[in-house]
């Protein structure tokens, strides 16, 4: 397996080498590159490895620009400071979004994702991915509004009304049910709490356990209503909250 790491901090990379090593020891780590004028160039002369891991704050801009000046068809592990950007990350060839300081552990389950979803299979990902949504389009008094997915907070029903509430509190009335949302929503970043509530990842603040070994999600935002997961559906949280 050919991989090309794009870092432009030293001390990242050689971390990430090191990791790479430990968890693929028969990879081959053919380039490392340190910004997207660089990795333009090095795309445009040398085909596409095998797997490619990308820093997305470069010292010349984001690493988004290399995908829209050369095509790049190797699958693509982002490792980033920063958590705002998985949605846009998912745009490309991604399997994974890892956040720095990069632990073995999430490298090996990024790996093995890569197994997984390999030949059709990693092609049916891709796709799926492609068909998230990344835009609503919402009533707001007398106009039509665009409302982007990575604004939202949550999405609660009521009755047979659901509303998306963005992270200023507003809430936007939605034509569609909360399992229809959950289908065109990326699963690293929204989860089905219960009954009423979608939640994004970035909007919980906190957690409490709540009566009968229940759990209580403390928003960063008001809320309707407590937002409760069953007893039996806490492994199920634990699992989607840690190991994304």
């Amino acid at each position: 397996m050919k991989i090309v790491i794009i870092e432009d901090e030293t001390a990242a990379a050689r971390n990430l080498a090191a990791i790479i090593r430990k968890v693929l020891p028969e990879a081959q780590i053919v380039a490392t590159l340190e910004s997207v004028s660089e990795s333009v160039e090095w795309f445009s002369a040398h085909p596409s490895p095998d797997l490619l891991f990308v820093d997305i704050h470069l010292a010349d801009g984001e690493s988004f620009r290399i995908f829209d000046s050369v095509a790049v068809t190797c699958p693509i592990i982002f490792t980033t400071a920063y958590d705002q950007y998985a949605l846009e990350a998912f745009r490309v060839n991604s399997i994974d979004y890892l956040l720095k300081p990069i632990k073995e552990a999430e490298v090996r389950r990024a790996v093995e994702k890569l197994h997984r979803l390999s030949g059709s299979e990693l092609a049916e990902h891709h796709h799926k991915v492609a068909e998230l949504q990344k835009t609503f389009l919402v009533p707001v008094r007398d106009k039509i509004i665009p409302l982007r997915v990575e604004d939202i907070a949550f999405f609660h029903t009521s009755g047979e009304r659901v509303r998306a509430f963005d992270f200023s509190g507003e809430s936007f009335p939605m034509d569609r049910s909360l399992d229809k949302l959950l289908k065109i929503l990326p699963e690293r970043d929204f989860w089905r709490a219960n009954r009423q509530f979608i939640v994004s990842r970035r909007v919980i603040a906190d957690i409490s356990v709540w009566f009968g070994s229940r759990l209580s999600l403390n928003l960063k935002v008001k809320t309707p209503e407590r937002i409760v997961v069953s007893k039996d559906r806490v492994p199920e949280f634990r699992r989607w909250f840690t190991e994304y």
